[in-house]
């Protein structure tokens, strides 16, 4: 198990999609190898972070089973992963947030100890393998909930182009299979040990 990074970062599960390529069905919740994705992912990044929250829209007790606080977007409408760190960072006391997605339950040990050596400056940090930007793991300080927040007031929806509007630092990893999202039945039963 990894040591803890640092006291000052959030984890986000984002977990708040309507699943449609998983025939609408709440991802995080669907079983692999007899567990939901959700503790996988949990698994992996909770020994990373002081805290954790989940984003999530539905099912909103489930996900409280699991021990940590569950969070809703704040803006209607399944908006997306923006919408879900928006609310994140909204509830965020720390001064970094770094998030995960519900179906990617193999993420990397090190993720944010990486995504923090690597921010410097930038507002957000996010890896980049040899599929491109990975932004839904995303490193972001507390104080980019402003332009998140005018972003989202503007109609804007896309994580990877709010990124391209704020000082980014991408971070390169070496393993792309650690960010593979499972976003079918067919991928789910793939990845499946059992």
């Amino acid at each position: 198990m990894p040591a803890r990074t640092s006291p000052q970062i959030t984890g986000l599960i984002l977990a708040g999609g309507l699943g449609r390529r998983m025939g609408g069905s709440d991802k995080g919740l669907r079983m692999l190898d007899g567990r939901p994705l959700v503790a996988h992912v949990i698994e992996r990044l909770a020994p990373q972070v002081d805290a954790l929250l989940i984003n999530a829209n539905r099912n909103a007790e489930t996900y409280a089973a699991f021990g940590y606080p569950v969070v809703a977007d704040r803006i209607e409408g399944f908006a997306g992963p923006l919408a879900g760190i928006h609310a994140g960072l909204a509830v965020c006391t720390t001064p970094l947030l770094v998030t995960a997605a519900c179906d990617s339950p193999f993420l990397p040990a090190d993720l944010v100890s990486r995504l923090r050596a690597g921010l410097g400056n930038a507002i957000v940090a996010v890896p980049r393998t040899v599929d491109g930007l990975q932004p839904t793991f995303a490193l972001v300080r507390r104080e980019a909930q402003d332009s998140i927040e005018a972003f989202l007031s503007r109609g804007g929806r896309g994580l990877q182009a709010w990124c391209g509007q704020v000082p980014l630092a991408v971070v390169d990893f070496p393993d792309a299979a650690a960010f593979a999202n499972i976003n079918t039945p067919e991928e789910l039963a793939a990845y499946h040990h059992g």
